[in-house]
């Protein structure tokens, strides 16, 4: 099955991972102008009625750019819709998505048809997060277009499967979108992710490290000094399995190596979107960070991971 319509022609295969409280309305922006999918979370628009105006800002830019700039227009831009009894604002973030006509959404953590219907009654696309198999085919048996494979060494709350073992299966019976999470920061990785099986490499922590994100200087700071090595996983923080810096963890008085394990009942994003916590000070970060060596715009990475992409093709088909 080929990509919908709306996720061919990029500049580049690979869609911004939505993060939490990171992505707002710069980031996404400077994304699709760059000619990748920007995406950001609902959530991180607060209060409620921010969203409203993000969106409108979003759209108005980017059809402003098109308008300006038709040889070279921008990638469509994804909202991230967090599926989970602890999301009050489900309903009225679903309603400005309609309204707005959002060209994706991605859907986390709760599988339900009539967040997909609400979509494609305008023709939007909807990617559902998924961390197994069984996750994949409920998500797809209950509507959503794609499937956003998480897998180990993605930031924030990561899948513990290997991308080969995770891709293989999924692609065993399912041949629509697929999109492939898990440390991918380089031009290399995103062409290793489609040679995989995957149609599109998903890549959230390289843009923490941007000047357009949402993130305080000492954090990209801490993903440019960083190294795999200096992430920890646990499910303390939110209930659920999450990676995470040790610096930051550290800087809350914490051994980040002996922190003890968490009731999944206890996850709530609304806390944890604007606590003390996960992600305000606990910072998620993939294990991909290596390759981010200094803080650049949103343009000048993806102008590099393009180039990185371009030689690793031409090294292999050459």
């Amino acid at each position: 099955m080929a990509l919908p319509p709306i996720l061919q022609n990029l500049r580049l295969p690979v869609v911004a991972a939505p993060m939490f409280i990171i992505s707002g309305p710069a980031l996404v922006i400077a994304q699709c102008k760059a000619g990748i999918v920007g995406a950001f979370p609902a959530l991180n628009a607060r209060p409620e009625s921010q969203l409203d105006e993000w969106l409108a800002e979003i759209t108005e830019a980017l059809a402003a750019h098109d308008a300006a700039h038709p040889e070279a227009p921008s990638a469509p831009f994804a909202v991230n819709q967090i599926v989970h009894a602890s999301n009050k604002r489900l309903e009225h973030d679903l309603t400005m998505c309609v309204k707005y006509k959002v060209p994706v959404v991605i859907s986390s953590l709760g599988a339900v048809p009539e967040v997909n219907q609400a979509i494609h009654s305008y023709g939007g696309t909807v990617l559902h997060d998924v961390i197994n198999a069984r996750h994949a085919h409920s998500a797809i048996r209950k509507g959503a277009d794609g499937l956003i494979a998480v897998a180990a060494g993605a930031g924030g709350h990561a899948g513990m499967l290997s991308p080969f073992a995770l891709v293989q299966e999924i692609r065993a019976w399912f041949d629509g979108p697929l999109l492939l999470s898990g440390a991918i920061a380089t031009g290399g990785a995103i062409l290793a992710a489609r040679a995989m099986g995957a149609d599109l490499a998903y890549i959230g922590t390289p843009f923490i490290a941007t000047e357009e994100a949402r993130a305080a200087d000492a954090y990209k700071q801490m993903i440019v000094d960083s190294t795999a090595a200096d992430i920890v996983t646990s499910n303390y923080f939110t209930g659920i399995s999450g990676n995470y810096l040790k610096g930051s963890i550290r800087a809350m008085g914490m051994d980040p190596d002996n922190l003890p394990a968490a009731d999944p009942s206890k996850m709530d994003f609304e806390k944890a979107a604007s606590g003390p916590k996960a992600w305000k000070e606990i910072w998620g970060s993939g294990q991909g960070i290596g390759a981010v060596t200094a803080v650049v715009s949103a343009r000048a990475l993806v102008d590099r991971l393009a180039d990185e992409y371009r030689t690793a093709r031409a090294g292999i088909c050459g």
